[in-house]
């Protein structure tokens, strides 16, 4: 038996292989399988022919038919494939995949139907009686039917798609497939590993990156558990230009990366350097660079780990150790007090009795150490940093003077208890000592006569900072001197001259 309109299929289906073959090579594994069916059906017909002359009807018929069937879902397969990869794209559209896949499959189920009218079978009453089967097929399924479910709907919403980077219950990888049943990942060691759609549609998952950027930035979190002697800002700021200032592969410029302090604890501060990676892929290798490039900045600028350790030492070599670090801090407190005219006139045993009396007082960048109107019997001595002077006044603030380190502020406020005169901020990261009145008052009771040189520092110093608020005149020096000195003795409960 021979069917001009079977050729003729065959040969629209070979001309429709060969065009995708030349128009999308990158399909070849989807064409390919479908030539290889028409060359199948092509020896059915062929065989069929060959029944038929040799007398042989009822095998002619089925194998013509067979044919006829094959060739028609290989011809509505290449076609349905030539419409999705070739023509839609012209289009500028781009539908789910599963949409190719429920097209294929419902004109194939509609090539079968029409297949089995034409045969003279009624669809209808094969479908009515196979009703129960099929519910009990369905029951069976269920698990199944849920995954194929899951998959549409995956597609259909793009939650997932070819392509994205996902983290699934502690698994990382690249989509590289969504299928009907399964979602195929493929981790950065080469491995595949398939999760059931259904899973998918009930359970939480990551997709690394933002839908609506098109390049991948990925932010990445390094630690580094440095010593508390460090100054935070001066970490974080040593942490970001270790990698601004190094070329390191993977790692993009915009945004920036930036370093916070996340957690104090066990005698350690912990930091996060955050980067941003362009390529999910090379992770640990870029996280790995981004180390070592921090840790040698760490090094250079002589910030110190910190190392959880046990140490066991004898009591003695402790208290050998604790004091030989207290004769070091004393010697370098009683040196910053002698170059500080405020004590000019304090004997070598005085400055010695304030030194063991300053309390240390670390201020960050931004801090407000004392404020214009508060008040606050204690003054401060700058170890290390900077700080700026403002006046305040109803317009905003005048900024007066930059204080550096050796430098002093507070003393009214110290000696005669008046409110803060300006206030203070810290330029950059500044370390301080602090002077209470009850440290000082001691030494002023044994020696009254230190007012009166004091007040004269103090007047002068005083009238620098009116003479900048462009409010003093040189004529009010003398005056200031000796109010400051009775103000000073009547503070500190002296006889008033």
């Amino acid at each position: 038996m021979f069917h001009h309109e079977l050729w003729t299929g065959i040969g629209l289906a070979l001309l429709l292989g060969l065009l995708l073959r030349l128009l999308r090579p990158r399909d070849r594994d989807a064409i390919r399988p479908m030539l290889i069916a028409l060359a199948v059906f092509v020896l059915g017909a062929l065989a069929g022919m060959l029944a038929d002359a040799n007398g042989y009807p009822r095998a002619a018929s089925l194998a013509t038919h067979t044919a006829v069937i094959g060739v028609g879902a290989v011809l509505l397969r290449l076609g349905t494939l030539l419409l999705f990869r070739v023509v839609v794209p012209l289009l500028r559209l781009s539908p789910a995949r599963i949409v190719e896949d429920l097209t294929a499959t419902v004109l194939a189920a509609g090539w079968l139907l029409f297949w089995l009218h034409g045969a003279g079978l009624d669809p209808g009453s094969l479908l009515t009686t196979s009703a129960v089967i099929t519910a009990v097929l369905a029951f069976s399924m269920q698990d199944t039917l849920g995954n194929v479910l899951g998959g549409i709907v995956l597609q259909l919403d793009a939650s997932v798609r070819i392509g994205d980077w996902i983290e699934v219950d502690g698994v990382s990888g690249q989509v590289v497939d969504v299928g009907w049943r399964h979602t195929a990942i493929e981790t950065r060691n080469r491995e595949t590993v398939v999760i059931p759609n259904g899973w998918l549609v009930k359970n939480r998952f990551t997709v690394i990156g933002s839908r609506g950027d098109p390049k991948t930035r990925w932010r990445r979190w390094v630690w580094f558990d440095i010593d508390l002697s460090a100054s935070p800002g001066r970490v974080c700021q040593v942490l970001e230009e270790a990698v601004t200032g190094a070329e390191i592969a993977n790692v993009v410029a915009d945004p920036p990366p930036n370093a916070v302090l996340m957690e104090v604890r066990n005698g350690l501060a912990r930091y996060a350097l955050r980067y941003w990676a362009a390529d999910p892929r090379p992770d640990d290798p870029t996280d790995s660079a981004v180390r070592i490039h921090a840790l040698a900045a760490l090094a250079r600028h002589a910030i110190p780990l910190a190392v959880v350790r046990e140490e066991r030492r004898l009591l003695r070599e402790d208290d050998a150790e604790r004091a030989a670090a207290e004769a070091t801090e004393m010697v370098r407190r009683r040196h910053l007090l002698a170059e500080i005219e405020l004590f000019g006139s304090l004997s070598d045993s005085e400055r010695e009795q304030l030194a063991a009396s300053l309390v240390s007082a670390p201020f960050v960048q931004g801090d407000a150490i004392t404020r214009q109107g508060a008040v606050a019997h204690w003054l401060y001595l700058i170890r290390s940093g900077e700080a700026d002077v403002w006046a305040e006044h109803a317009g905003g603030r005048t900024h007066v003077a930059t204080l550096k380190a050796g430098s002093v502020f507070g003393e009214m406020g110290l000696m005669t208890g008046e409110p803060r005169g300006a206030t203070v901020t810290a330029r950059t990261d500044v370390e301080c000592y602090r002077l209470d009145k009850s440290a000082f008052e001691a030494i002023l009771r044994a020696r009254p006569d230190i007012a009166g040189e004091i007040s004269v520092v103090i007047a002068r110093r005083r009238g620098e900072l009116d003479a900048v608020r462009e409010t003093a005149s040189a004529g009010r020096a003398g005056q200031q001197n000796d109010a400051i000195r009775q103000r000073i003795r009547q503070f500190f409960g002296l006889q008033v001259d």
